[in-house]
């Protein structure tokens, strides 16, 4: 096997650093490494990890570019980035690229918490690596002093308190990066609106070609795809700024497609929704009532 396609699979946080030449953590589900204090080379050059766990990389202020499959960042502003677990990641390809900090959890960490029942909650651990978290300077002392807190717990000799300790700064942490990256989506008008523009286009071109007969309704995998974000970033950011989530406005974006063909054209009602991609008419016309208040029949009435 070549170097290049080696991948390293680790399921504990203690069998990571034993790996790295480092001693077990302190708590054998949770670990935080700075960078600047401890040299953290894990792997070679190409090499792959998989973690069964989770990972929040904080840079403050860093060059360099990280490698997530076949697409790399460029992470000069410095932020958070999020990783879940069983995400296949590369390794840097410039030792340069740890500087900073890394948080690992374990699932069974937060597992009988609600934490553990809300995770799904924090969507941008579903994030591509080149949708992170850009953090303003006051941002980035929040997030200083958070994981200051949390790196002097983990220096507390371990109580009966400990664990709920970390768990709510756990919270806390993510639950700040859901305020800023709600920020985000709002101070990065510009870009996420020639994201929506780009999107309206694919949508387009996806009716006018007529695609739905071949391929079926636009799903929000083919949309991310072709948009090249991730599924849970376009949602996100689609919600943060126009209320609705890529699901819906697709649908929103079939139903005004419909009315077009419903009000110029003399196709009949199943042939319009097989155009559009319905296996069944009568799927297209339970949506249409759903989102008009009449039938496709009675809509197209009114224009006769």
């Amino acid at each position: 096997m070549k170097e290049s396609e080696i991948t390293y699979h680790f399921n504990s946080i203690s069998q990571l650093m034993k790996h790295a030449g480092h001693p077990p953590p302190l708590h054998p589900l949770v670990a935080l490494i700075d960078y600047g204090k401890t040299p953290f080379e894990v792997l070679k050059k190409g090499e792959k990890i998989i973690l069964d766990f989770y990972k929040v990389s904080f840079k403050k202020s860093f060059k360099g570019r990280v490698r997530y499959g076949q697409r790399y960042y460029d992470f000069d502003e410095g932020g958070l980035a999020f990783l879940k677990p069983n995400q296949v990641v590369f390794t840097p390809d410039d030792g340069s690229n740890y500087e900073g900090y890394a948080f690992y959890f374990h699932p069974d960490f937060i597992r009988h918490y609600p934490l553990g029942r809300a995770i799904n909650r924090y969507g941008f651990f579903s994030y591509a690596v080149d949708e992170a978290l850009f953090l303003s300077a006051k941002e980035k002392e929040i997030i200083s002093h958070l994981f200051y807190a949390i790196q002097s717990e983990l220096d507390t000799n371990i109580d009966a308190f400990s664990q709920d300790v970390l768990v709510s700064q756990i919270e806390v942490l993510l639950n700040y990066s859901l305020r800023f990256y709600n920020r985000q989506f709002l101070t990065r008008k510009t870009v996420n609106h020639d994201i929506i523009s780009s999107l309206d286009n694919v949508l387009t071109q996806y009716f006018e070609k007529s695609q739905g007969q071949q391929t079926g309704l636009p799903s929000v995998q083919y949309i991310s795809l072709q948009l090249n974000v991730s599924a849970r970033y376009l949602s996100d950011m689609l919600r943060s700024l126009t209320g609705q989530t890529t699901q819906q406005y697709i649908q929103q974006a079939v139903i005004e497609r419909s009315k077009d063909l419903l009000s110029t054209s003399s196709l009949s009602i199943a042939e319009i929704a097989y155009q559009l991609g319905f296996e069944h008419p009568q799927s297209f016309s339970k949506l249409f009532k759903s989102k008009t208040n009449l039938s496709p029949l009675a809509f197209r009435a009114t224009f006769n």
